[in-house]
């Protein structure tokens, strides 16, 4: 039978589901036309987004191969990353953090979890529940939460970034997917953010975006021990579509000037030019 598209108003926006006719059981989840999720029934370890595959790098490098992790989400959309760690890690315990329920509902309904993977959503603010999360509790936490397609600014101050610290196990690390183009204020205050907290910061970004060639998507790992960093170099380069690995003074540089933010002036990442993100 082919599959149909779906559409329905969610909490933030207007949610459709697309099948992708190039593979029998994947499908496409936008809110107001901005693409959020690609997921694979058939195969979860497939990941169609480039931001999305690395951070996959960083959960591959995380820790030995097939050992399991304890992994906070904040954002969930259709759980692509969970999936992935579901099968490349079995047994590691997730926990997942969406705001918008009506999304999370028809997620559930038309691409459920394979009952036996542990995956558990929770349906409210990322920040609000991650500020009751017992300290020390994850391996990982992921930050990967877009209202429409800008990251809400409650959720890049330093404030913020104090609670995933706690959260975090004392090797844990912390990734970020953001967005943001040339001049980049946003991105490089998140930069010197991120380095107020964590000791140890990395940039993966396509090469284009970092010389200022276009809006996109850029993700950060840190850490409060060291980062695998000849492993995440090598994934991103092998990449189909490579990424540098930005790191010490070259990050320095690349964030020269730029000053942590605060709850007091915090603000969302910058609206992406009119298609930068669109589907259809």
């Amino acid at each position: 039978m082919e599959a149909i598209p779906v559409t329905r108003a969610v909490d933030f926006g207007t949610a459709r589901l697309l099948p992708d006719i190039d593979r029998p059981r994947a499908w496409l989840l936008t809110v107001d036309g901005a693409p959020q999720s690609y997921v694979d029934l058939d195969d979860p370890a497939y990941l169609e987004f480039e931001y999305v595959r690395r951070l996959a790098h960083a959960l591959d490098a995380a820790a030995p191969p097939g050992v399991p992790l304890d992994v906070l989400h904040l954002g969930g959309g259709a759980l692509s990353l969970p999936r992935y760690l579901a099968v490349s890690r079995p047994g590691s315990r997730q926990g997942v953090v969406e705001a918008d329920r009506e999304l999370a509902a028809l997620v559930a309904e038309h691409l459920p979890l394979d009952g036996a993977v542990r995956i558990v959503v929770h349906t409210e603010d990322a920040r609000a529940w991650l500020e009751r999360a017992p300290s020390g509790s994850a391996d990982v936490v992921v930050a990967d939460v877009f209202g429409g397609s800008r990251v809400p600014a409650h959720l890049t101050s330093e404030e913020f970034l104090t609670q995933a610290a706690r959260v975090l196990r004392p090797d844990g690390l912390y990734l970020a997917n953001l967005a943001d183009s040339a001049p980049f204020a946003f991105l490089r205050s998140q930069i010197a953010t991120v380095r107020g907290v964590f000791a140890e910061v990395c940039l993966m970004a396509e090469p284009g975006v970092l010389r200022g060639r276009r809006f996109g998507n850029a993700v950060l790992v840190a850490s409060r021990a060291g980062l695998p960093l000849d492993v995440l170099a090598r994934k991103a380069a092998a990449d189909a579509f490579p990424a540098r690995v930005v790191h010490g003074t070259a990050l320095t540089r690349f964030a020269a000037g730029a000053r942590p933010v605060y709850d007091s002036d915090a603000v969302p990442s910058p609206e992406p030019p009119e298609g930068a993100f669109s589907v259809g």
